[in-house]
């Protein structure tokens, strides 16, 4: 055979190969090919393809369930286990080729595994379908996501919680209506942030419940006409339990939604910070400090270090809230069991698990590199009349009705502002024209210093109340990280 012959031989077993691979999986009954558009609006391997891990495990765990009830012998699970191994190479080596005519991320490895193995490899689809691969493909992933944000919390907790211990008698002034309310310490300000981030936590751990639950064995809809054994799969894949309603498993994207209103409470948590620290970061306030490598300048000021991450966090939290609107839309009208629309459900899954992901990395990396200035916090304190609630709760244990107290109080204000008087240099002579109650004690009630240990009630901002604050948290944090080892 000449060289030219040879090459042409090789091309036509080269072309040959590609149109078997590309070939319908599911293209028995159908003579005419898809057209052009029909293809374009089904393919979803452009982006399911990041699933492989999961489908693989999935197609694992499916193959020695199969060959524990006989369907597979020992050497078709060999061969199958095998394949699938070299097929995870390929595709995390770069060497895979996704083809957009074997559609999505399940038909694109069945048939390179089958090309790679042969007959055994068409064997592996038995006794289950795309529907509930898909599902069980999610849950894996939704499980993986879960565990990288939970860490990724304990991360920015963490980080708080220390801020918190080493800031324990930084004063500032706290909010309300963004107006100067009542001292508190910074360290209380943090843990309440910090206190937000747990509770997402809470919801990550709640939506890693929810996809803990295996599907595979359902079927297209109505179970398989194999005396599988579902269990093994579940042990397999260490779930914790298997779906009871084969209609419900491939149909079911409640856990999907519980992930992703995790994400948007996160991305919405993440975003009240952050709007905090482009403000504390302004010259108005001037209460932190933002390194250089968490800032940027500007192409025409070259005063400028703008704080980008903060503002790019709470832009991001915008698409988190778009991306659970999304899937409840696309949920809210669908009868059982699976419809197309459904593979809508992953492009905001993806999106909202990425952004949740980096949104953290972000606002922790600004907690690495953020110096808080004391004094000019503790100088903010001293002003807008923030220790006003005080005079009035003196009075009031002193046995003026509260109402009548706020009343005093306020005429104090009122004074002060009229003639420009400082309110907190005001002496008993100018108290006692409003209140003969006033006595030489309520001078110093004055003082923002002392206003947080005047706070008696659990969880307040006093030092004894914030120190246990720490402590919870802290161990909360150790307890899982502990957990996590085990």
């Amino acid at each position: 055979m000449c060289g030219q012959e040879y090459t042409q031989l090789q091309k036509h077993s080269r072309d040959t190969e590609i149109h078997l691979m590309e070939k319908k999986l599911w293209g028995g009954r159908f003579s005419d090919s898809l057209s052009e558009i029909t293809e374009k609006l089904t393919v979803s391997v452009q982006y399911d393809s990041r699933l492989y891990r999961q489908d693989i495990r999935g197609s694992r765990a499916h193959a020695s369930m199969l060959a524990s009830i006989g369907v597979l012998s020992p050497d078709e699970l060999s061969a199958i286990l095998s394949g699938l191994d070299r097929v995870e190479r390929e595709i995390e080596e770069g060497s895979f080729q996704f083809s957009a005519k074997l559609e999505d991320v399940h038909m694109n490895i069945e048939s390179r595994l089958t090309q790679l193995i042969g007959d055994a490899g068409k064997k592996l689809h038995t006794a289950r379908s795309r529907n509930d691969q898909i599902t069980l493909d999610m849950r894996l992933y939704v499980r993986d996501e879960c565990d990288e944000i939970a860490g990724l919390l304990c991360d920015l907790i963490g980080r708080l919680t220390a801020h918190a211990s080493e800031q324990i008698d930084v004063m500032m002034p706290g909010y309300t209506h963004m107006q100067i309310a009542q001292p508190v310490r910074l360290s209380h300000h943090l843990l309440a942030h910090a206190w937000a981030l747990s509770r997402d936590l809470t919801r990550i751990d709640a939506a890693y419940a929810a996809a803990d639950i295996c599907p595979l064995g359902a079927g297209a809809l109505a179970g398989v006409n194999y005396p599988t054994d579902r269990d093994f799969v579940r042990r397999e894949l260490g779930f914790d339990s298997i779906t009871l309603n084969s209609m419900d498993s491939v149909s079911d994207r409640d856990y999907l939604l519980d992930f992703l209103y995790a994400c948007a409470m996160i991305g919405l948590h993440l975003s009240r910070f952050c709007e905090e620290l482009v403000l504390w970061s302004g010259f108005e306030f001037g209460f932190i400090r933002l390194g250089d490598n968490v800032t940027t300048g500007s192409s025409i000021m070259p005063q400028k270090k703008n704080p980008d991450i903060a503002e790019l966090v709470r832009g991001k939290s915008g698409r988190l809230v778009g991306d659970l609107v999304t899937l409840l839309t696309v949920m809210k009208g669908l009868p059982l069991t699976y419809n197309r629309d459904l593979q809508e459900d992953k492009e905001p899954l993806f999106d909202a698990a990425d952004t949740a992901e980096i949104s953290l990395l972000g606002v922790t990396e600004m907690m690495k590199n953020i110096t808080f200035k004391k004094e000019r916090m503790e100088a903010a304190a001293r002003r807008g009349y923030s220790t006003a609630t005080d005079l009035a709760d003196y009075l009031a244990l002193k046995g003026v009705p509260f109402r009548s107290a706020h009343e005093i109080v306020g005429s104090i204000v009122a004074f002060c502002e009229r003639e420009n008087r400082d309110f907190f240099a005001l002496g008993l002579d100018d108290l006692a024209k409003f209140s003969p109650v006033f006595d030489g004690d309520a001078v110093a009630l004055l003082s923002p210093q002392g206003s947080t240990e005047r706070k008696l009630s659990a969880g307040s901002t006093s030092r004894k109340e914030v120190l246990r604050q720490i402590a919870v948290l802290t161990e909360m944090i150790d307890a899982r990280l502990k957990k996590e080892k085990c």
